[in-house]
């Protein structure tokens, strides 16, 4: 009997120590990547303060994350700012300023972020919008585009997956409306095969299930058990596209949002003294179909009801992409997989709700340059709501960090774990974010590039003709500055004010030495070379 305990006692102890060993194993391989973009989602979230809006899955992830409080994009519109995102350098660097510009075409040896993990020993998939739509780098992945079946049919192959709806009656007016479109431009290559028109909103009573954004979800989840016992680690980029226009999500999630039940935008109006390049057109709420014209922001606010009808329909979309995320994390948690995973939940942009009395993104206002950014480390347990300026571009370099993967010298953002250890730490003293105004869309049928600087006080904001031949910046235009200590709506532009001119000439010094006279003090400029050095990836 003694014996027999003895070998028991020692079974008990072998058991114990190799499951140590075990968990020590898991705990030294590097951590899985689940990176989670978000289309124009702004951050309208329970856990950014907003308590009209239902994100209860996000919000739980966020209790348990870091939560950039305030994170800028590096320009408000898709291709910018994704290919700024992925590359890990700025729009002056990528050369990618407005939707049309191909990053790989301007940028061929360009080394993206899949791909720098990928000779790092990360296995790399593709699910959804990571790049700008008709642009999903095939060669950034082991897996590239990934799509839900019927969706990855060739009868699907040049739609946009925003462009779904489900209703007979919206089916009828998308078609109608693409006919228009292609006899138009017969002959002529047109966005999405046309097929990106129909109603603005719509809320059909049918199941998640049938829509793209949950089929992706359950496609990534049939991925990840795929792929999860391979020996390298995985790097998943998931691209969810609502609340992307048009507001097409299941009526359940109308519900959540009765009528009358959010509130309108705060600043309703443009800036008081705003400079005529500083608004965009509306023109991407105009392409759908409405129940009314869509002006510019110049012109007539649209009626109360159908205000109140867009803002309802981008929180609906909003909630719906929360139970995505909810369904990703309840997954990674019964495969085991949750702890062990990095996990960026991010969005490329904001979206005006009326602020501004205007609708979409492409301005330099901060309501569009704003963005959530939520990190998980692995094995974090504790969540940190964290108030120092940060970007977009600080998310290459974080990575990096967090998962022990040596960081390039050219990344021209800075690496979050510094203040994830100590929130309080000294930090940026200014984000940057640029955008380029059109001339077919300026009001006064110029090009401009604006150059916007945020700190903690103030918005700074300095406008230059655009030569997009030379692609260069030419005369000085004009100037916007916002004091967010006293307006942190951006009513009033006071860069004209007489006692202003100072702090504008501080300001405008400040915008001039850029994103590296911002860096945190105590840190290593890692690069001071004005040109970005592109390196091919060696097989």
């Amino acid at each position: 009997m003694k014996i027999s305990l003895a070998y028991l006692s020692l079974f008990f102890i072998f058991t114990a120590c190799n499951k140590e060993k075990k968990m020590a194993s898991v705990k030294q391989q590097k951590p899985n990547i689940i990176f989670l973009s978000i289309d124009d989602l702004r951050a309208d979230l329970g856990s950014y303060g907003n308590s009209e809006i239902k994100t209860p899955n996000i919000d739980a992830l966020a209790g348990t994350s870091m939560v950039m409080l305030n994170t800028h994009c590096q320009a408000a519109v898709c291709a910018p700012s994704r290919a700024s995102t992925m590359l890990g350098y700025r729009p002056d660097s990528t050369k990618v300023w407005h939707l049309g510009d191909e990053f790989r075409k301007i940028n061929p040896n360009a080394v993206t972020m899949p791909q720098y993990f990928n000779k790092a020993g990360y296995y790399t998939v593709n699910i959804g919008k990571i790049f700008h739509n008709y642009m999903p780098d095939s060669i950034s992945w082991n897996e590239p585009d990934l799509k839900p079946f019927p969706y990855n049919t060739k009868e699907y192959a040049k739609r946009d997956a925003e462009t779904y709806y489900y209703t007979e009656a919206a089916l009828k007016d998308q078609k109608r409306k693409r006919d228009l479109l292609l006899e138009k431009r017969k002959d002529q290559k047109v966005y999405g095969d046309g097929w990106n028109r129909g109603p603005a909103i719509e809320g059909a009573d049918v199941p998640d299930s049938l829509y793209f954004d949950a089929m992706q979800t359950q496609l990534a989840l049939e991925t990840i058990d795929r792929i999860k016992d391979k020996k390298e680690p995985f790097f998943m980029g998931l691209g969810l596209y609502r609340p992307h226009l048009p507001f097409v999500v299941p009526k359940k999630y109308w519900d959540l949002y009765p009528v009358g039940s959010v509130s309108p935008a705060a600043n309703p109006k443009l800036p008081k003294n705003a400079p005529v390049m500083s608004a965009n057109s509306n023109y991407e709420l105009r392409a759908y179909t409405n129940p009314h014209k869509i002006g510019r922001p110049e012109d007539a606010p649209l009626p109360e009801a159908y205000a109140d009808s867009l803002k309802r329909g981008y929180y609906a979309s909003v909630s719906y992409i929360d139970a995505c995320v909810g369904k990703l994390i309840a997954g990674l948690k019964e495969r085991g997989l949750y702890e062990n995973t990095v996990i960026v939940l991010w969005g490329d942009h904001g979206w005006k709700l009326g602020d501004h009395n205007g609708w979409g993104k492409m301005t330099n206002f901060y309501i569009d340059t704003h963005v959530p950014l939520i990190i998980k480390e692995a094995y974090q347990k504790e969540g940190k709501r964290i108030e120092a300026l940060s970007e977009l571009v600080d998310i290459f370099p974080t990575l990096c960090d967090l998962t022990g993967v040596d960081k390039a010298d050219y990344l021209q953002g800075t690496s979050l774990t510094p203040v994830f250890k100590n929130p309080e730490l000294e930090w940026k003293d200014a984000v940057f974010t640029q955008f380029r105004r059109r001339a077919r869309v300026s009001k006064d049928g110029n090009e401009y590039m604006g150059y916007s600087m945020q700190t903690e006080q103030y918005h700074f904001i300095e406008w230059y003709q655009w030569d997009n031949d030379k692609k260069e910046k030419g005369d000085y235009a004009a100037t916007e500055l916002y004091d967010h200590y006293v307006d942190s709506d951006e009513t009033v532009n006071i860069a004209e004010n007489p006692d202003k001119k100072e702090i504008v000439k501080q300001l405008s010094k400040q915008l001039s030495a850029g994103w590296r006279g911002a860096l945190p003090k105590k840190q290593v400029v890692i690069n001071e070379s004005e040109n970005i050095r592109f390196s091919k990836i060696k097989s």
